[in-house]
């Protein structure tokens, strides 16, 4: 059984909705019941689908539809995995720019202290801790961090931060705690338990080093990426190591969760966070993230075009 930390003080800042969700969440039997959502949210039927948001929105009171391509779904899993409507996440467009890869909140950021970081007040992290292999970890000594925090209420998929190649994903099987704030406080290093991929974004330039670290999370603990043949779950059995050959532009669709989660993104010690990134800021993606980005040419988009689902 995990070993879980008692923090009387942090909880009673968090909201009774959050206290809530936690203990129904993580209190249960995690992957019994994420296989259960996962199935649960494939049904297609109209009627359960309006049922299930109508419940769902008492307990997240910012799930928005508006904005989506479609407000009539046939399943959970699509209004989860929801596209929006053309040019509602413009790009930022200066090549120096790392942009946001999706909507979130942040939910830590800063320095990296050698390899050591802090994803909770009194939890440290290492580098080596959530990114496995010691080559691609040691990129980031002393470089930037920024978690990213993606609400279940939010649009699910995400982006790429720059002009970048993808040639490969290391998937690391794990567990399916919960990521909102009053897990991260209680369960230590809980982004190393939970299943996640590393994805090295080659830009051009060996010494600027950007990597995505998706990390997935309890009820639909599901990453699908465009360039992959098959989701990333808990009922994958290929290979951790899987070799692709994306090239992606900045702002192209990369993929998307199934429900809400996060990503963590690590740069080199040339990056530096943009004015504003700060912990509990809200961005949207396309938002200026990081500053000090190569610049070799300009980008002239400045729109998402949205991606077909494979």
């Amino acid at each position: 059984m995990d070993s879980v930390d008692t923090l009387p003080a942090a909880k009673a800042h968090l909201s009774a909705s959050e206290q809530l969700n936690f203990l129904l969440t993580n209190r249960l039997p995690r992957r019994w019941l994420t296989l259960f959502m996962g199935r649960f949210s494939r049904i297609e039927s109209p009627a359960l689908t309006r049922l299930s948001i109508a419940v769902w929105q008492q307990f997240a009171d910012d799930l928005r539809l508006q904005d989506a391509q479609t407000q009539q779904f046939r399943s959970l899993q699509e209004c989860f995995t929801r596209q929006l409507k053309p040019g509602l996440r413009p790009v930022d467009a200066r090549p120096e720019i790392v942009s946001s890869p999706c909507d979130a909140l942040i939910g830590a950021c800063g320095r990296i202290q050698g390899n050591q970081l802090f994803q909770a007040k009194g939890f440290p992290y290492t580098l080596e801790d959530l990114i496995p292999d010691e080559r691609v970890a040691a990129r980031y000594r002393n470089g930037q961090f920024v978690t990213l925090r993606l609400k279940s209420s939010m649009y699910h998929r995400f982006h790429a931060p720059v002009d970048c190649r993808v040639r490969q994903v290391n998937y690391i099987s794990g567990d399916t705690w919960n990521v909102n704030p009053i897990a991260l406080k209680k369960v230590e290093k809980l982004f190393c338990k939970n299943e996640r991929a590393v994805l090295e974004l080659e830009c051009g330039h060996p010494d600027y080093c950007l990597t995505l670290v998706p990390v997935a999370a309890i009820l639909v603990a599901s990453m699908k990426f465009h360039f992959l043949p098959e989701p990333l779950d808990l009922t994958y059995q290929g290979a951790n190591r899987i070799p692709c050959d994306a090239r992606l532009q900045k702002g192209e669709e990369m993929g998307y969760f199934q429900h809400g989660s996060t990503i963590i993104a690590f740069a080199s010690e040339q990056y530096h966070l943009c004015p504003g990134i700060a912990e509990g800021h809200s961005i949207k993606m396309g938002e200026a993230l990081l500053s000090g980005h190569p610049v070799t040419g300009t980008k002239t988009s400045t729109e998402t075009t949205p991606t077909p689902d494979i």
